[in-house]
């Protein structure tokens, strides 16, 4: 008796096994798809005619459709979907992509994403002055100085206080000379009028306070602090290369209050944009420019003298009224009394 209800048993198990297994298989035959879709992984912007499109699983494009008038000369398939096109749309071009895919088992995918096209051509610069107070009508700025001609589309300006993923700044394509200051104002006042963002040849656009003719000046909106004196201040290409940086503490304490600051200093000690002077894997305050005398007046300088160290020895403070955005440092530095 107890081997024939271990038959029954047995029995059944296998009855309904089967069921199941008929059941998916019908499910399958019926969609035409499996529950595995493919995901988007990401882009990347391989020249100024090719955009890499990375997929988790191997697809084929059913439509591509760009917000700029681009003519595609060819689209590969695979997890890797290579897009070429017949012609350059220029160096760090912003352009939005609409995109649907498909897998082998009819599984499609619609992808919007914004992107830049391949800047090569991106100079080299400095991080040269910097303000961190805020008072009348004097705001926070960073200041550049090209080493080399080239183009900015697509450099990004980074303040690691406020985000190490979002950007200050994201430079438009904008052909520069060697030895070009150019001013990035960290607010705009409301009651401020005349602004503007000097993309072109033309440096004499920009009708608000510290503009000069002869520098390049570019505006952030929206009256807000942006800058501190404990902060890191940092350029980064399209390949997340670290083109220079500069790190700001208030005083030399013993490590980083904030994460982000942390973070960042560490990504700076790896690429070689910061290094330390106190024997510290990654760089602390006390490696940092310690700022805390400088004023709404007295800048945060580099000393334009000298080579490039990527320490704090590069760096200054300027005396009261020494601020200079837009032209050569002020070489005289501020003694503590």
């Amino acid at each position: 008796m107890k081997n024939i209800f271990l038959g029954i048993s047995l029995l059944l198990a296998l009855f309904i096994s089967a069921c199941t297994l008929s059941t998916e298989s019908a499910v399958r035959e019926v969609l035409g798809s499996t529950a595995e879709a493919p995901v988007f992984l990401g882009y990347k912007a391989v020249s100024e005619r090719e955009i890499d499109f990375q997929f988790s699983l191997p697809v084929k494009v059913v439509s591509l459709n760009f917000d700029v008038s681009a003519q595609i000369e060819s689209t590969g398939e695979g997890t890797n979907v290579a897009v070429i096109l017949g012609e350059s749309l220029g160096a760090g071009v912003p352009v939005t992509a609409d995109l649907l895919v498909e897998d082998e088992n009819k599984n499609t995918l619609n992808v919007v994403i914004r992107f830049r096209t391949r800047n090569d051509r991106i100079p080299q610069l400095l991080i040269t002055e910097l303000r961190t107070e805020y008072s009348g009508d004097k705001v926070e700025f960073v200041e550049l100085r090209t080493q080399s001609k080239g183009n900015l589309g697509a450099l990004r300006l980074f303040c690691g206080v406020n985000s190490i993923k979002e950007p200050l700044l994201e430079f438009s394509p904008v052909e520069v000379d060697e030895g070009e200051y150019l001013v990035i104002h960290l607010r705009t006042k409301e009651t401020e009028t005349g602004w503007a963002n000097e993309t072109g040849s033309d440096l004499t656009l920009s009708k608000g306070t510290e503009n000069l003719d002869t520098a390049r000046d570019f505006w952030l909106p929206e009256s807000k602090e942006r800058l501190r004196k404990t902060d890191a201040v940092y350029l980064m290409d399209q390949d997340d290369n670290i083109l220079d940086a500069v790190l700001l503490s208030e005083t030399a304490d013993t490590w980083w209050a904030k994460q982000d600051l942390a973070d960042v200093a560490e990504l700076c000690a790896q690429q070689g944009a910061w290094t330390q002077a106190a024997g510290n894997a990654v760089p602390g305050p006390a490696d940092a420019v310690i700022s805390k005398t400088t004023t709404n007046t007295r800048s945060i300088s580099r000393d334009e003298t000298t080579v490039d160290t990527n320490t704090a020895a590069d760096w200054y403070i300027t005396v009261a009224s020494g601020a200079t955005p837009g032209k050569a440092n002020n070489p005289n530095r501020y003694v503590p009394k």
